[in-house]
């Protein structure tokens, strides 16, 4: 009985043997799928983040752009009304000074090229509109120059050294004129020292001139070009000055 039970136990022992050996394999099977679920999440989840990213950069250039057109669209609407204004004020004068009404309404071809120069939308339309403002500009400056209209549009500079130049020229000239007339006389010294502070008068007086002379547009500033109007006024009577003063010393 104890070989056969010996026996029975080995056979019995037998099966339970074969089962431990099979659960190793079935566990490693399920570790995998298991890994295999875990890596396809973690591949979706970054599909996911990298497609939302995308998303939301193509959303917020959207919104970019939809701001700076509205920006265009409300920029190109205040610009409208300024020219506009500005054109309603150049016909009233233009029409007192007996311009044809005909001469002031755009040709079809003009209108035609207009709304070409506009087709880029908001921001074409705003260029233009600026650009007109510009012209109008130039066209208010014109019409502002007092008996003075093709100086208008000369530079700054050239039109303004028209107005400083004679007034600083005029003390030295009755200067000269004075030591010509009575030499090294009282006269001629009383003339150098009143002299003296002329320049700063012939500045301000050519300051004031310019301003007059050539007014700016509607808003605008007037160009003195206060650098170029000092130097001009002081450097004639500063040599003239100077040599007189020689002059009286050598004689």
């Amino acid at each position: 009985m104890t070989r056969g039970g010996a026996r029975t136990t080995a056979g019995h022992a037998a099966p339970g043997r074969q089962r431990s050996g099979a659960d190793p394999t079935s566990e490693r099977t399920d570790a995998d799928g298991r890994a295999g679920s875990v890596d396809a999440v973690s591949v979706a989840w970054t599909e996911y983040l990298a497609a939302a990213r995308q998303l939301d950069g193509i959303r917020r250039d959207a919104a970019t752009a939809a701001g700076e057109q509205a920006r265009s669209v409300q920029a190109a609407r205040e610009e409208l009304t300024a020219v506009r204004t500005r054109l309603a004020s150049q016909e009233a004068r233009l029409r007192e000074r007996g311009v044809p009404p005909i001469s002031l309404v755009p040709t079809p071809p003009e209108v035609t090229e207009a709304a070409r120069s506009m087709a880029g939308g908001p921001a074409a339309v705003l260029a233009a509109l600026r650009a007109a403002r510009g012209r109008a500009d130039a066209a208010d400056a014109t019409l502002s120059a007092r008996g003075l209209p093709r100086l208008a549009g000369w530079p700054p500079h050239l039109r303004n050294l028209l107005v400083y130049a004679p007034l600083a020229l005029l003390v030295p000239a009755i200067q000269l004129a004075l030591f010509v007339a009575t030499g090294t006389g009282a006269a001629s010294v009383a003339a150098l020292v009143c002299g003296l502070p002329m320049p700063a008068v012939a500045f301000a007086a050519g300051w004031i001139g310019v301003g007059r002379l050539f007014p700016p547009p509607e808003g605008g500033r007037v160009q003195r070009t206060t650098r170029l109007g000092a130097l001009v006024c002081l450097v004639p009577a500063v040599l003239v000055s100077a040599g007189l003063l020689l002059a009286m010393l050598a004689g």
